[in-house]
């Protein structure tokens, strides 16, 4: 493949992952009728704020990717360097997604609404750290 078939490729998977990271909230959302809070509520607030560290050890993998991959532009190497990157990245992908997936299981457990989004947004924010930068482009 060539690099733009890579960088779309890798786009569609980073579309495919923000639906897979915020399905589970949305549609348990619009089928758990809320609960008064519990006993677990806070410490899954507390497991969606650890899942985000988490995610530091995938980060820097996927940096390292990324510069391998520029360094392997017009070489040999530079399809196994895609493929690599597409590795890391999914599961770096895989790890910024897990604050949401834990906001969805706050809801069985009377998470609030403000926690929920708190870690909403911090899945996303984590998301859009692994868009593909232009400097590949």
């Amino acid at each position: 493949m060539n690099r733009s078939q890579w960088r779309r490729r890798l786009a569609l998977e980073w579309w495919l992952q923000l639906a897979l990271t915020l399905a589970p909230w949305l549609l348990l959302k619009l089928w758990v009728e809320a609960e008064g809070p519990s006993r677990l509520a806070m410490p899954l607030f507390i497991a969606g704020l650890l899942a985000m560290f988490l995610s530091l050890p995938l980060f820097r993998a996927y940096k390292h990717a990324l510069i391998a991959t520029q360094q392997a532009f017009d070489s040999s190497g530079e399809d196994a360097a895609w493929r690599q990157l597409g590795q890391r990245r999914r599961r770096a992908l895989l790890g910024a997604g897990l604050p949401a997936w834990i906001a969805a299981l706050g809801l069985f457990a009377g998470l609030e609404g403000v926690p929920q989004l708190l870690l909403l947004c911090s899945s996303l924010v984590l998301l859009v750290l692994y868009r593909i930068p232009r400097q590949l482009r």
